[in-house]
């Protein structure tokens, strides 16, 4: 009977589960609904309820799949969610979403003790409340109960953790809590210091492929498979999709935007340089690559395009096929905020129609994509490669902008890329996949 492996991607809206081939192959897939609860900064969660949202899209998806022990379970997600554990390993605080606003007062105090440029060379980060240790610094200052907090694990961890592994550190994740000297690809003992964390907050780093132990018995069709920390889930998009080569850039184009480019390791000076032009830099969920990210909300100004233009799914094929035929300068339409709360077109003259005002959303879209490569151009040289995926990259006039402004490129076959890629990380740790 063929031994399968079982791949989740906790992601911000859902927990999407695949299960795969030694081979690659997806042959079963699931998803659960990850319930945030809404705050004025944000959304936080309890824990708990993100180990249950990944139970339930892994037994969807096992349910889907064929007959087969599950051989080794990866488990990818966001980053910079964080959950702080007390001696027990009990959670002592929600789970703040990566997104939440809180902490600016403590990104303002990082700044001026540990200095921005110098902690984004060493860290490979802008100093925001984006990152972990400033919402474990806030945690610290406002939350009550966190003072009895001993381990911070990510949510991937969190979950493998949960399922019966060990408490385990991967080096993607680490990379996008500020903790992380990403030269040395271990903590850097000041950042911990600012942040008040006791010894042993965290675990050591180790790659994706390290095993973290073997499952127990939450799903029994699980039980004993190795367990494996599949990364960031952009990250872990870029191994699912087979973009991970030098050079290789993924655009994974969801709500979020994001482009995910493998590099060799970078010296400070030039990690200092990417995160002031505004790419990120940290290691990828593959051994020995470190990545370059930038991002842009395009997907969810597109969207509010749409929601202007009453289109529904029927409606945004119809605009795509309209769009292919409208001059690409929009008849001198422009949108404009793309990574703003509000979305604006300027331009708008006689003749304007529902085909141009999406021709120059997209055109918008591709003109910012173009810039984001740009930066990275700038940073590590020409890139090799372009991978295509998401929901936004389906339609002809999309991907006809795109290839106008970004030239050539590939679209990504998997389903789940994320998932996938996890899956197929975790059975590398296992040793039964290559």
């Amino acid at each position: 009977m063929e031994e399968y492996l079982l791949g989740l991607d906790l992601g911000t809206t859902s927990c999407k589960a695949a299960v795969v081939s030694h081979g690659g192959r997806e042959v079963a897939h699931g998803r659960a609904r990850v319930p945030w609860e809404r705050v004025a900064t944000g959304a936080e969660i309890p824990p708990e309820r993100l180990v249950e949202a990944a139970l339930a899209a892994a037994g969807e998806a096992l349910d889907a799949a064929p007959d087969g022990p599950i051989g080794a379970l990866g488990v990818a997600s966001f980053a910079e969610t964080g959950i702080l554990l007390d001696a027990r390993g009990e959670p002592v605080a929600p789970a703040i979403a990566w997104h939440d606003s809180r902490g600016a007062p403590q990104a303002e105090r990082l700044i001026a003790e540990l200095g921005a440029e110098r902690f984004s060379q060493r860290t490979g980060l802008a100093p925001r409340p984006l990152c972990s240790l400033v919402k474990y610094r806030w945690l610290r200052d406002e939350h009550a109960g966190a003072e009895r907090g001993v381990r911070w694990l990510n949510g991937a961890e969190w979950v493998v953790h949960r399922l019966g592994g060990e408490q385990v550190s991967e080096l993607s994740l680490a990379s996008r809590t500020g903790w992380l000297d990403v030269h040395a690809r271990g903590w850097w003992d000041e950042a911990l210091a600012w942040s008040g964390a006791p010894p042993g907050l965290l675990p050591q780093p180790a790659p994706a492929t390290t095993p973290a132990g073997r499952a127990g018995d939450l799903l029994p069709r699980m039980r004993d498979a190795v367990l494996a920390v599949g990364g960031h889930d952009h990250l872990s998009a870029a191994v699912g999709a087979g973009a991970t080569g030098e050079g290789d850039v993924l655009v994974s184009w969801g709500t979020a935007e994001a482009f995910i480019r493998a590099v060799a390791p970078l010296d400070p000076a030039r990690v200092g340089a990417a995160v002031a032009d505004g790419i990120n830099v940290g290691w990828h969920a593959v051994e020995g690559r470190q990545c370059l990210l930038g991002a842009m909300r395009s997907g969810a100004a597109l969207q509010r395009v749409l929601d202007l233009l009453g289109a529904g799914p029927d409606g945004r094929a119809k605009l795509e096929r309209a769009a292919l035929e409208a001059p690409a300068d929009a008849g001198g339409i422009e949108l404009h905020g793309l990574n703003e709360d509000r979305v604006a077109f300027t331009g708008i003259g006689d003749g304007v129609s529902p085909a141009l005002l999406w021709r120059a959303a997209l055109e918008s879209t591709g003109r910012a994509a173009c810039e984001i490569l740009e930066r990275m151009t700038r940073v590590a040289g020409p890139h090799r490669r372009i991978v295509m995926a998401g929901g936004w990259a389906d339609g002809p006039a999309a991907q006809a902008v795109t290839e106008a402004h970004l030239g050539p490129f590939e679209l990504s076959g998997a389903v789940y890329m994320g998932a996938r890629g996890a899956a197929l990380t975790a059975g590398r740790a296992a040793g039964i996949a290559g």
